[in-house]
């Protein structure tokens, strides 16, 4: 493995097989096959460096089924940070031409195409773009492809609280390419870049957390903080504003894997949240201990069946608690945990920002 070796060996060695991430792994959890947890994963890639087993295409299912949502990391007692070695080892693959369909699919669409759906009109919003402002709202491929009711609900209120923003025409930022076996595009990357530089705004606000940690930690995306930009995230950029609104409804949060686990951002969302929900309760697994919903990785779209399963062991503990409202503050979770949802399960699950509009149109 011409990477992998170099990178992390010492780290997969490191690994005591203590076994601990087994009991957070959500795929281990659903499935209950040992290959599928942290520990089955170090196991295997011992046995490729000690060359018993090939780096090669009966690993695929093992390899590429991982949401990457980081709770074995969290709880791992070594220091081990198996997600980050599981994108390396991807990127091996893909090197000696082993990938998933699903994925390889996905790149050829972001070499044609803008955007990960390989869609080629997008929902305008009604807003200007391009313009001098402040601030740029990116709004990420999700929230312009497939949760555009949150989008519009979140532009509602940046308008409700007279934020000076615009958006741009964006394309994809490509990041999600990292975590299945390839590399952030940096045409891609090159444009998003540009276009924020011409606006003038010092301020990039993001919806999507994905799309947040791309832009602070990519190399493409460097340009940003030396221009003296900063990126931030819709719930950050949230916690200080009065919403004037409230609700009376039992409400409980999600916790993004990205925003949550990879970037260490819990109490931004809970303090909007709690200014406008006094009976905010949360779920028995929550921040750094939150469930995944199963849609990160790219495991929904290459193996949608077991991510929508986790998803509903997510939701199920959305009933022990009896909550009425689910909010999250990611429209991929916002996607997975509604289409995931049955009709006997009477919660709503938004979007912070799209709840927050509901309450101030008086819809909720």
């Amino acid at each position: 493995m011409y990477d992998f070796e170099k990178k992390f060996r010492d780290e997969v060695l490191r690994c005591s097989n203590c076994g601990f991430c087994r009991a957070v792994c959500p795929l281990f959890g659903l499935t209950k096959r040992p290959a599928f947890n942290a520990r089955g994963k170090m196991l295997i890639l011992k046995e490729v460096m000690d060359g018993r087993i090939d780096l090669d295409d009966q690993l695929v299912d093992t390899l590429f089924q991982c949401t990457t949502c980081g709770a074995c990391a969290e709880q791992c007692p070594s220091g081990v940070n198996p997600p980050e070695i599981i994108k390396q080892v991807r990127k091996d693959m893909v090197h000696n031409h082993s990938c998933h369909p699903a994925f390889e699919g996905m790149y050829k669409v972001l070499s044609e195409h803008t955007n990960i759906y390989g869609e080629d009109d997008t929902e305008d919003f009604e807003r200007e773009r391009n313009r001098k402002a402040a601030f740029v709202y990116f709004i990420g491929c999700v929230g312009s492809y497939r949760e555009d009711e949150a989008t519009l609900a979140a532009l509602d209120l940046l308008d409700h609280l007279k934020v000076d923003y615009t958006l741009i025409d964006e394309v994809c930022c490509s990041g999600v390419l990292d975590d299945v076996g390839f590399r952030t595009q940096t045409d891609l990357a090159g444009k998003n870049v540009d276009l924020i530089l011409q606006t003038g705004a010092k301020t990039v606000i993001t919806g999507c957390p994905y799309c947040f940690r791309t832009f602070n930690d990519r190399p493409a995306y460097k340009a940003l903080g030396d221009s003296g930009i900063e990126v931030v995230h819709i719930s950050q950029f949230l916690r200080n504003f009065d919403m004037g609104v409230e609700t009376e409804k039992k409400v409980t949060y999600h916790d993004p894997c990205d925003l949550g686990r990879h970037c260490g951002i819990y109490d931004a969302p809970r303090e909007t949240i709690q200014k406008i929900a006094p009976d905010f309760v949360e779920m028995r697994h929550n921040r750094e201990n939150a469930l995944c919903c199963g849609a990160g990785g790219g495991v929904r779209g290459a193996y949608a069946k077991n991510s929508v399963a986790m998803a509903r062991r997510r939701l199920e503990e959305v009933e022990e608690i009896g909550a009425e409202i689910v909010l999250t503050e990611c429209n991929s979770c916002v996607h997975n945990l509604g289409n995931a949802k049955l009709r006997s399960q009477k919660f709503k699950v938004y979007t912070t920002t799209q709840f927050i509009n509901r309450l101030i149109q008086g819809e909720e």
